[in-house]
């Protein structure tokens, strides 16, 4: 039996995640995106920046909607090889999820070995 229900979980899942993106600013992956107040006072410490008028809540919308959309792209691949997984699983009655489990190697730019699950 095919449970529309989880089939559309599956695949908004991913995309809740870009309510809460917050751009990064140069802070690398592990750090926690900035909020509003956190920009303005980092762009305010910025003679520079500052002097530009970068330091405003809309640079910050700009910053946020630019991330944000790189996001969303992502995350609709990711529901969409949720979907896919799932409608394999229910398809094809697997009892175990691993069956429906794939990865790949590659190289990174410096030779290293990654692995894409």
């Amino acid at each position: 039996m095919h449970n529309e229900g989880l089939y559309l979980k599956k695949f908004l899942d991913p995309l809740r995640i870009c309510k809460k993106y917050k751009p990064k600013f140069g802070r690398g992956n592990k750090e926690n995106g900035l909020g509003l107040s956190q920009f303005i006072t980092l762009y305010n410490a910025d003679s520079f920046y500052s002097w530009c008028g970068l330091n405003s809540n809309l640079m910050y919308a700009a910053h946020k909607a630019a991330g944000g959309m790189t996001s969303i792209y992502r995350q609709i691949g990711k529901g969409c090889e949720n979907l896919f997984k799932e409608i394999l699983i229910s398809s094809l009655e697997y009892n175990d999820r691993a069956f429906a489990e794939w990865s790949y190697k590659t190289s990174t730019k410096s030779g290293k070995e990654k692995t894409i699950a």
